[in-house]
């Protein structure tokens, strides 16, 4: 019934004022299909949210059960590549291999030729599974960082394990502060990220990640 009200309100406009009332109806139109953008977009950026936050959910997982699956400790993985593979440790992480579900410790080394080796610890028993020589560019930024340090990766990642099971450890050689920088994980999947000073070991949060995130929510 209000349908027909208005559809001979505007008939009447029209024969009265000429395009004035067609003007209206189309402006009508626009607003409406406006709004219908509008929810679409709500709608879409929604569920890219939801996705986003169970991609990040799904990493946190498959982490937690890198943690849980392995019985070496980073510390333990370090010492077992630098006794096969002699140098200075640079990083090491808890990862698949190769995309497979195998979980093995990978150890980056500096040897003293300034050639770089990946090396890759069982995490059961610390045999080496093997080694492959790699480049990086970076090696005169690391010896930099670590010049006049007296803290080693090794170090670091014993000093992080009072906060959780050390999932990775790496050398952050760039920017003003350099530190050795460890993520760990405790039961029930939580994850932080620690800073190591390169000269006492001392432990603290890095909130720089966090920072990172509330730059992207501003954006």
């Amino acid at each position: 019934m209000k349908r027909n009200i208005v559809i001979a309100a505007v008939t009447a406009a029209a024969l009265i004022g000429g395009g004035t009332a067609t003007a209206l109806a189309t402006t009508g139109d626009d607003q409406g299909s406006a709004r219908q953008a509008a929810n679409t977009r709500l709608s879409d950026d929604d569920g890219r949210d939801d996705q986003d936050g169970a991609d990040a959910q799904a990493d946190r997982d498959d982490d937690a059960a890198r943690a849980a699956s392995a019985d070496l400790t980073a510390s333990e993985a370090i010492a077992s590549a630098l006794k096969h593979t002699p140098g200075t440790a640079v990083s090491a992480e808890l990862d698949d291999e190769d995309d497979s579900a195998k979980v093995i410790w990978k150890v980056d080394v500096l040897s003293g030729d300034n050639s770089w080796h990946s090396v890759r610890i069982d995490p059961s028993d610390g045999k080496v599974l093997g080694s492959q020589a790699d480049d990086e560019d970076d090696t005169a930024q690391v010896r930099a960082a670590l010049k006049g340090s007296s803290v080693t990766a090794e170090e670091a990642a014993k000093a992080a394990a009072g906060k959780g099971t050390v999932t990775s450890v790496d050398l952050d050689e760039d920017g003003k502060n350099k530190s050795w920088e460890a993520e760990t994980h405790k039961s029930g999947g939580a994850e932080q990220d620690w800073k190591i000073d390169l000269g006492t070991g001392k432990v603290t949060a890095d909130h720089s990640d966090d920072q990172d995130d509330d730059s992207d929510d501003q954006d």
